[in-house]
């Protein structure tokens, strides 16, 4: 027993590091993964490099954003930050004329 004494506290470290960093993580992926997979036809999206736009078509790991009337971008699921709910405020309001 006293050969495995002093590597008690490393393994203790190891499984402190993994309980705070790294499973948390990995329910964040998860869920970031389920989120992207549910997106669907008409949704509003945020992406994560800060363009809003509505869902117009899907593909297995792509979609079609419409971002200005006329105007589509061809996105993979994976820039999505998330799905803005339908009763999301117009960010994009015209600045006041002084």
């Amino acid at each position: 027993m006293e050969g495995l004494a002093p590597f008690l506290p490393l393994v203790g470290i190891a499984l402190v590091f993994w309980l705070l960093i790294i499973r948390p993580q990995s329910r964040r992926n998860r869920e970031m993964i389920a989120m992207q997979q549910s997106i669907s036809v008409g949704d509003e999206v945020l992406l994560t490099s800060g363009i809003h736009g509505t869902v117009r078509g899907l593909d297995d790991d792509s979609f079609e954003l419409e971002v200005a009337p006329g105007v589509a971008l061809r996105v993979a699921r994976g820039a999505v930050g998330r799905i803005l709910p339908p009763d999301a405020p117009d960010t994009f309001d015209a600045p006041e004329e002084l």
